[in-house]
């Protein structure tokens, strides 16, 4: 790596050691994740500090002489021997790890993790971003000997921490005690969940921000991230549509209403084109697709409507951007309003973004939940549902007043039985209101810490 390239402490990275600890070359691991996310970053650092040597074979720049080299997997001596001279390295038995970066790009590489986890004398990590099922693997045979986990923007902790702060864990006894922060305490987590929510997660995005650039400036790097991914969409959708998904994303929010409206495009390419499209999006790592369910109970993947769904941006400092994309740069008074929570516009939408982020990030999927009112025209709608334990913890999300929760409310009347806990996700500090759990936007990453 560059000596400019800053590392940022990231939690992926003890999953890796967890991996290697676990696994002892019997698999590999691909780590997923959008591009700029800081993938290649994190497991070159990992193998680095982890491994005598560690070497890195980026597809998106190695020669067709290196390629050449995978095409016969029966030779695995000499596809070996082949990287070392390529590499200019001796590497070491059971101490060396090979990572195939941008593995999507050439597949074959992908394949032969099979033979070469076989031969078992050194440990591999892939990298890939947009992987996409059908596109980039279709005639390959995918090795069962793979593991693999997604690389999420940096969370709210994370950011801190690259901030150097490591006042966390305050923060997670308040949770776990529902006892609340004081009020000076909380007015400050506040404020710096609200940079985090402008600035994002996005390594470059926080570089930005811990180096002191402006929001305009930092806003420009989003920028550019912004539109490495819509060339990248039109790589693979030369029609253009999956990057007009992506855009539309915060118009489709900011519609307050229950899916997000696809029938125009349906029009255009015809439906079963239009799931496709959209599966890559969502196979590209850049969105989270909250999918709705027929019935919010245990085992709610087994009544998701494919078709019925809302969409998000996984980094929401990215989707901030988006929102004010009319603009060549948003300016730093957007981004003041925003920190101070005095932008004009509604910001329930981008809380929701928030929390779908946070909560991906801790490890759920998304679903929610609608229902029809009395008037058999008009719907109820809960934002999200996760699962606890055998139960289920309904989820609705308050930028501003926490009054009044009418769909939470007629939820918890209508599915009390297997409901857990109901939690409101606000600005306000942790409290109980009734028998609703209200936490401060800034905990939601907490909920997987234990059974509410």
């Amino acid at each position: 790596m560059g000596k400019d390239v800053v590392i940022y402490r990231r939690k992926a990275y003890d999953v890796l050691r967890e991996w290697k600890r676990r696994s002892n070359g019997s698999t590999a691991m691909l780590v997923e994740g959008s591009r700029r996310v800081g993938k290649s970053t994190l497991v070159n650092n990992f193998g680095n500090n982890e491994y005598s040597v560690c070497v890195l074979i980026d597809f998106s720049k190695v020669s067709s002489t290196v390629k050449a080299l995978f095409d016969d997997l029966e030779d695995i001596d000499s596809l070996l021997r082949g990287l070392q001279l390529h590499t200019k390295r001796v590497f070491k038995n059971r101490d060396t790890l090979i990572i195939f970066d941008e593995v999507q790009r050439f597949p074959r590489a992908r394949e032969s993790i099979k033979a070469l986890v076989q031969d078992g004398r050194y440990d591999y990590i892939e990298t890939g971003s947009l992987i996409s099922i059908k596109k980039n693997v279709a005639g390959i045979l995918i090795p069962s000997e793979e593991e693999s986990f997604t690389l999420h923007p940096m969370d709210f902790e994370e950011f801190l921490w690259a901030n150097g702060d490591e006042t966390f864990g305050l923060l997670e006894d308040a949770f776990l005690d529902r006892g609340g922060l004081d009020d000076h305490t909380h007015s400050v987590m506040m404020k710096r969940y609200m940079e985090y929510m402008a600035v994002g997660g996005m390594p470059q995005a926080v570089e930005a921000f811990v180096n002191g650039m402006s929001y305009q400036e930092i806003d420009r790097v989003k920028r550019s991230i912004i539109k490495l991914y819509i060339d990248d969409f039109r790589k693979i959708d030369e029609s253009g549509m999956i990057g007009s998904y992506f855009v539309r994303t915060p118009s489709e929010l900011s519609r307050g209403t229950t899916r997000y409206r696809t029938t125009y495009i349906e029009a255009t390419v015809g439906r079963k084109k239009e799931l496709e499209l959209f599966a890559e999006l969502e196979d590209s790592k850049t969105v989270i697709v909250n999918h709705h369910v027929h019935d919010p109970r245990v085992g709610m993947s087994m009544t998701v409507d494919r078709e019925f769904f809302k969409m998000y941006l996984e980094d929401t400092g990215l989707f901030v951007t988006l929102c004010f994309m009319d603009k060549d740069v948003s300016d730093n008074i957007i981004y003041e309003h925003l920190v101070s929570g005095r932008l004009p516009a509604n910001l329930g939408f981008v809380f929701e973004n928030a929390v779908a982020q946070a909560l991906t990030a801790a490890g759920y999927k998304a679903f929610y939940h609608t229902f029809l009112k009395d008037d058999g025209k008009h719907s109820y709608e809960v934002d999200f549902i996760i699962p606890s334990g055998e139960r289920i913890c309904p989820i609705e999300v308050k930028s501003s007043r926490i009054n009044p929760h009418k769909s939470l409310d007629k939820f918890i009347e209508k599915y009390g039985k297997v409901i857990d806990i109901p939690i409101m996700i606000s600005t306000k500090n942790i409290r109980m209101i009734g028998d609703i759990l209200n936490i401060p936007i800034y905990m939601t990453g907490f909920l997987n810490r234990r059974r509410l």
